[in-house]
């Protein structure tokens, strides 16, 4: 499918929306002005001047408006061809520039929630347009953008959730299975669900956000039916070093913004991030109005977090 990205002034998107009155969408994408779906492609007009087209009659349809800002070569920096990996000695050079499946997690140091693994595939023609469409490390966006980004790329780029929820977590945890591990299976797996979406066409690497070293990876995947091992490689901040990576970390970040808006329906409060003071504060009142024996489904018990919101409990009964 192609993908065309246009900047243009305001009067222009609005004479756009004009023009495709009757193909308009009634879809509420933050930030956007208008969604309109031609026999050609799917428009999406932005705020920022952004318009995207997808569709395989995209270049025909953007060229109705003008010329596609989504062309430009993307350039690797000789930093990020530096960039040690342990497991393959040196990323290979010009790794940024290529098309390649990209893996990171989020959720694993949030007391409330799962762990959420993507990886995703771009293709080095996408390149520019992810750029175009703002994706760089989730660490560096706020949740509204997370959301308004995810809700865009999700429909460009092939990838694979998999989502390790908190019942689950715990139980494996109880039989002795590290939080390495865990994340080890579900990367792997996530990756060859992608080999398998994008197949016959093969990246020309695996870039991994490493969490832990290639041996040790490589050892948790030890038993497995399938182990993606071919030009796999492992970087620290690997989200700085390809666009697959950082839209992969969106689309985690993306997915466990969701589920943690499922678990505050739940449980009748906004349930907070992370694993400080306030988990234990949120987790005491979940004790408090549902009983302690609904915990195994909202957070993850080894945390020490557990003990500190059983002790606000009994203070607060006592």
């Amino acid at each position: 499918m192609g993908n065309v990205v246009l900047n243009l002034e305001m009067s222009k998107i609005n004479e756009m929306k004009n023009y495709y009155a009757k193909q308009l969408l009634d879809k509420n994408i933050p930030g956007s002005v208008f969604a309109a779906k031609t026999s050609a492609c799917m428009i999406t007009a932005y705020k920022s001047g952004k318009v995207l087209f997808q569709g395989n009659g995209s270049e025909s349809e953007a060229g109705k408006w003008g010329s596609s800002t989504g062309s430009v070569p993307s350039k690797t920096s000789s930093a990020a061809g530096k960039t040690k990996s342990t497991a393959k000695g040196d990323l290979p050079a010009g790794i940024g520039g290529m098309s390649a499946i990209g893996s990171d997690e989020v959720g694993t140091g949030d007391f409330f929630g799962p762990i959420t693994v993507v990886a995703a595939y771009v293709r080095k023609e996408d390149i520019p347009l992810l750029k175009e469409l703002g994706v760089r490390d989730s660490k560096d966006l706020n949740d509204e953008k997370i959301i308004s980004i995810a809700k865009v790329i999700k429909d460009v780029i092939p990838f694979s959730l998999m989502t390790l929820k908190n019942e689950k977590y715990n139980q494996v945890q109880r039989s002795g299975m590290s939080q390495g591990k865990m994340k080890a299976l579900l990367h792997n797996q996530a990756i060859l669900n992608v080999l398998e979406k994008i197949s016959p066409a093969k990246p020309e690497a695996i870039l991994i956000d490493q969490f832990v070293q290639p041996s040790t990876y490589f050892q948790h995947l030890k038993g497995q039916k399938a182990i993606a091992n071919k030009d796999v490689y492992f970087s620290t901040k690997a989200e700085g070093i390809h666009l697959a990576v950082a839209a992969a970390s969106i689309l985690a970040r993306y997915a466990f913004i969701q589920y943690i808006d499922k678990l505050s329906e739940a449980a009748g409060f906004k349930i907070p991030k992370g694993a400080g003071a306030q988990v234990d504060v949120a987790a005491a009142k979940l004790i408090l109005n549902k009983g302690r024996e609904c915990l195994p489904s909202f957070v993850k018990l080894h945390f020490a977090n557990t003990d500190k919101a059983i002790a606000i409990v009994n203070k607060k009964r006592n």
